[in-house]
This record gives C-alpha cells, structure tokens and sequence, in this order.
C-alpha cells in the first residue's frame, strides 16, 4: 500500500515537473523573443510590419485558439493535446532556430502559438485531473512560479544568448525546456477526458479567430497605410462584422464556446478588467522597453536585459506575497491598489525615460513590476470565485482567453498608438517631408529601428529624432497610465464589496 502511495506521488510529481518545464517555455518565448527581435531583423532584413508578428503572430494564434485547445481536451483527452502541443512548440522552436527569412520565421511563430495553446489547455486540465484541494492549489502554484521565472529571467537569459551565440540560440530554449517534458512526464500521464462533451463550436471558433486575426492585421498595418486606407477599413470593419456574428452565434449554441450570460454577474466583468489592465500596464513593457533599450537608446542585448529585471523581478515573489495579504485584506482591493501602484509607476517612468534610459528608470520600472504583480497572484482564483462552482470551468477558461488574446490585441494597438505620435511629431519637426516617408519612419522608430528611420529622413539628426521619440514615448506611457489607473476604478468598483474566496496561486498564462 505504502509503495502504491509512494509510485503515486512520485508519478504526480513527474507530471508536475512536465508541467512546469512546459510552462517555462511560454514566457522564455515570449520575453526572449522580444528581446532577439533586433538581432534578428539586422540578419534577415524585412519590413517594420513583418518584424511586429515576430511576436503579435505567436500571440495572435495562442490566443485565439485557447478555448478551442481547452474543448480539444477534453474531448480528445488531456495527455494527447498536451504531447501534441509540446511537441509541436519544441519542433517549431527547432524550426525557427534554423529559418532562412523573416516570413518564415513569421509562419512558424504562429504555428508556435498554436502549439502552446494545445500545450497549456492539455497540461493544465490534467493538473486539476491529478490534484485536488490545497494540493491542487500548491500545484498550481508552482506553475505560477515557473511562469514567474521565465519572466523574470527570460530577457537576461535571451540577452546573453543574442550575445554569444545569436538569436537563433534564443528558440532553442523553448525545445530545450519542452523536450525533457515530453520524453520524461507525457509517459507518466493518465489520459483523460470529459465523458460529457458535446460537439465542437465550430462556428464559435471560426468566427472568434477571424475578429481577432482581422483586427490584428488592421491594427499593424494602419500606421504604413493609414487608418483611412482601404485595406485597413476593411479588416477592422470586418472583425467588427465577425465580432458580432460570432455574439449571435454564441448567443444561440447549446454548448457555446463562451457562455455569454456570464457576464450577467457585474465580479466577473471586474474580473476582466485585470488582465486587460495587466495587459496595458505591464506586458506591453515586456515588448517595447527592449526595442527601445537597443534600438534607440543603445544598449546591447546583454545590458537591456539587466536592466529589464528591474521590470519582471517582482513576479517571483510579489504574487505569492499577495496570496498572503488576502489572510488580511479583500482580494478585489489588494488587485486594485496594485493597478493604483502601477499606474502611478507608469507615470514616474514618462519621466525618468525623458533623457533616455538609465538607472533612474530602475526604482519607476520596479513599481510597475510590484504593482502587476499584486492581482496578477489573484485573478486567476478570482476568476473561479466570482461565479458559480458549476460554472467555473467555463469562466476560468474565458478569463484565460481575455488574458492571452489581450495580450496581442495590446501590443498590436500600444505599438499603432506609438507609431501614430511619432508621425504626428514628425509632420510638425520635420516640415517638407515625404508623408509616405515620415509614415514609414515612425513605423520603424516604433518597433526600435533608429537606423532605417533616420535613412528615410536624411535631412534629421541622430540626436534630434532620440528627443522626438522620448516625447511620443512619454505621451504614451502617461496614456497606459491612464488606462491602468482606469481599469483599477473599475475593479475596485465590481470587486471590492465583500471577501473573496481563497484565493490560489496564479496559474499565468
């Protein structure tokens, strides 16, 4: 008996370590990738808008197929989903690491992403398959750590990376850290399934993919073409069209692939808000400050990831810290005050990036990381807590899908926002100028290329363009500001009116 228990823990244990080592290369992707960014674009060339879906495909794709991937498992079995999406993302991080173009190196990305959709849809049902009550909370935990560390450490380690061996070394973290968890827990893993599940929401998928990829490619291409140009009107009248069909359509399915009725309970809007707010106050920063780092600023790969610590640290320990205070405090208001603190951190950087980066922008950057780092070790347990019990599966998984589809949908419009201030700044600095060539410029400057910005506008200085960006930097830090501290209104609006559940550990994305 005892060594059936032992073999157990044992087995659980392996399938944990699968787990995590599998969640560890989502952030390494995301982080590191954006940090290689640059290195990459000086070896293989291609336009300011292909360099974007480096990252915005990769988002683009695991967030728009998540609830699929989720409904995949339950009907096709979690062990199966999982090994499949842990072995394509460590085929794709293999592939990348040897692609010849930037358009392949795009493609790829966006199979990436949808192999880590089926990699955390998988591996996360089958966690809650194997642990239950305050197991399943440790559990859960420690996959919230293990996302916090590959925020944490992910530029550093990338930055070192680019340094000595290249950006194509960055991927291959991805295949180093999902193999062993292929070959070493998969086997260990029981397959199960949901006896229960109905059929697909075919329509549902389908149409909520298509808003979200029309809206993307909108978003990106506006500040080329133009927000009036033609292409752009359609593709963002298009997601508008399919966004409501896909309302319609979810509105009448019997198993609809989000259960619109959810939002009926004012907690779970508030729930919303907090990766929406996370989203615009923290993980944009993950994306922009190391091409402005490195770009513009001139630090290498190396120096801008150090410096990028002072930003993703606190998620080692903050959300833990956070769990702790709800012994003492409402966990609507704990998230709050976090966003409160963020914004205010927001702030202070506009400032102390106004002379360009430096060690003044380390104490501002370290309260925006402590501030997300408060709801973001609540929300996903809020998620579950504001709602029925019997309807918790279906908001967890909601509140997942805002959260990461967020994610592209944030970075795609935070990067437009920049790249609209700096042609507007532009068209009023550098009067005379080629609009086509001032529009192209800004899109360059907003994803970190100084060099070909200033090759598209010969008659500026180096020194005068770095000034004109700061300003547009500036403005639009104090607008994520803005919309940090207006989120935080919100939640403690919807959430702090009574004491929450217990909360767990952040699972992350």
């Amino acid at each position: 008996m005892t060594n059936d228990l032992d073999n157990g823990a044992r087995r659980r244990g392996a399938i944990l370590a699968a787990v995590c080592l599998a969640g560890l290369a989502l952030p390494l992707s995301f982080s590191g990738g954006a940090m290689a960014t640059p290195a990459l674009g000086r070896t293989l060339g291609g336009s300011a808008e292909a360099m974007s879906w480096v990252t915005n495909a990769f988002m683009l794709s695991f967030g728009s197929l998540l609830m699929l991937a989720g409904a995949l498992a339950d009907r096709l079995g979690r062990k199966r989903v999982f090994a499949w999406g842990v072995g394509g993302f460590s085929l794709c991080a293999v592939a990348i690491s040897l692609a010849p173009s930037l358009l392949a190196v795009d493609v790829l990305r966006a199979i990436q992403g949808a192999a880590a959709a089926a990699a955390l849809a998988g591996g996360t049902a089958a966690l809650a398959q194997e642990f239950e009550g305050p197991a399943a909370t440790r559990a859960f935990g420690m996959l919230g750590a293990t996302f916090g560390l590959g925020l944490a450490f992910g530029p550093v380690l990338a930055g070192w990376l680019v340094e000595h061996f290249g950006w194509r070394s960055v991927f291959l973290t991805g295949a180093a850290a999902g193999i062993p968890a292929l070959c070493f827990g998969v086997p260990r893993m029981r397959e199960t399934r949901d006896p229960h599940a109905g059929r697909f929401d075919r329509l549902g998928a389908l149409l909520f993919t298509g808003a979200l990829t029309a809206f993307t490619f909108g978003l990106i291409q506006a500040p080329g073409l133009g927000w009036g140009h033609p292409r752009v009107i359609v593709l963002l009248a298009g997601a508008a069209v399919l966004a409501l069909a896909f309302v319609r359509a979810e509105s009448r399915a019997q198993r609809p692939m989000l259960d619109l009725s959810l939002f009926r309970y004012p907690r779970f809007v508030g729930v919303q808000l907090l990766p929406v707010a996370t989203c615009y106050g923290y993980i944009v920063l993950l994306v922009l400050l190391p091409l402005r780092f490195i770009g513009v600023d001139g630090y290498d790969e190396m120096h801008a990831g150090m410096l990028m610590l002072a930003l993703s640290l606190p998620m080692l320990c903050v959300p833990f810290l956070a769990v702790r205070l709800t012994r003492r405090y409402d966990a609507g208001v704990i998230c709050g005050a976090g966003l409160v603190l963020a914004a205010v951190g927001l702030w202070a950087l506009r400032w102390a990036l106004q002379d360009g980066a430096g060690s003044t922008a380390i104490v501002p950057m370290l309260v925006i990381g402590v501030g997300a780092g408060l709801p973001w070790g609540l929300m996903d347990g809020l998620s579950m807590s504001v709602v029925p019990k019997e309807r918790a599966g279906m908001a967890t998984g909601i509140f997942s899908t805002m959260r990461v589809a967020g994610e592209g949908v944030a970075l795609a419009s935070v990067t437009a926002v920049l790249a609209a201030l700096l042609a507007a700044r532009l068209h009023a600095d550098v009067p005379g100028s080629d609009m086509t060539a001032v529009a192209h410029a800004a899109v360059r400057l907003a994803t970190g290329d100084l060099a070909q910005a200033l090759a598209l506008l010969p008659g500026i200085a180096p020194a005068s363009l770095r000034t004109l960006y700061a300003d547009a930097f500036g403005q639009l830090l104090a607008g994520l500001a803005g919309v940090t501290l207006a989120c935080a209104v919100g939640v403690l609006a919807f959430l702090a009116k009574r004491p929450a559940a217990h909360i767990g550990a952040a699972t992350s994305h």
